[in-house]
């Protein structure tokens, strides 16, 4: 079983095709891609973690169908996009703010980027959505959001890639 992050999602937003700059003609083929994209990355048995914004504009039947496509225990923390409906789709949990640890490795999960966070002096990492990649992280902070990594959730191991690459920004864990 493997823990996985992402975020920012938006399926059934048809804007966000454009406002991200996402390879897509038509909304439905955005969500067919992420949707394919999400299940060959996760199983059944994995924990994902989703920061948020999991839908816009989106009917929320065909919110509920898109739900029960993806694999995985699903667990959200709430981004500005989530209404009532997102937060009634049968999470594991709803939260706005978490604190994990995953492999040892303590985590802070947020929609919304923190320039400081619980644990950062002793080696806690955040992760983030809401910037849609026009945000850069650093050594301890990044964007997990699907515009940032090929539409599909991401574990630590290759999230710690792109931390490793990153410059600390005086943050010192």
């Amino acid at each position: 079983m493997t823990t996985l992050f992402t975020a920012d999602h938006h399926f059934s937003h048809d804007a966000i095709i454009d406002m991200a700059r996402r390879p897509f003609s038509t909304v439905e083929e955005m969500d067919e891609h992420m949707i394919a994209s999400w299940n060959e990355v996760v199983d059944p048995r994995d924990t994902v973690w989703h920061l948020g914004d999991f839908a816009h504009r989106c009917d929320p039947k065909r919110k509920r169908i898109i739900f029960g496509k993806l694999n995985g225990n699903k667990q959200l923390i709430v981004g500005n996009h989530d209404e009532a409906d997102t937060r009634k789709l049968g999470w594991g949990s709803v939260s706005e703010f978490k604190e994990i640890t995953v492999e040892g490795q303590k985590i802070v999960l947020f929609h919304y980027a923190m320039r400081t966070w619980p644990g950062v002096n002793r080696g806690a990492l955040h992760f983030y959505g809401h910037s849609h990649g026009r945000l850069p992280g650093n050594a301890f902070c990044t964007d997990v959001g699907v515009d940032c990594f090929d539409f599909r959730p991401v574990a630590l191991p290759e999230i710690r890639t792109v931390l490793e690459r990153d410059p600390a920004l005086g943050v010192k864990p």
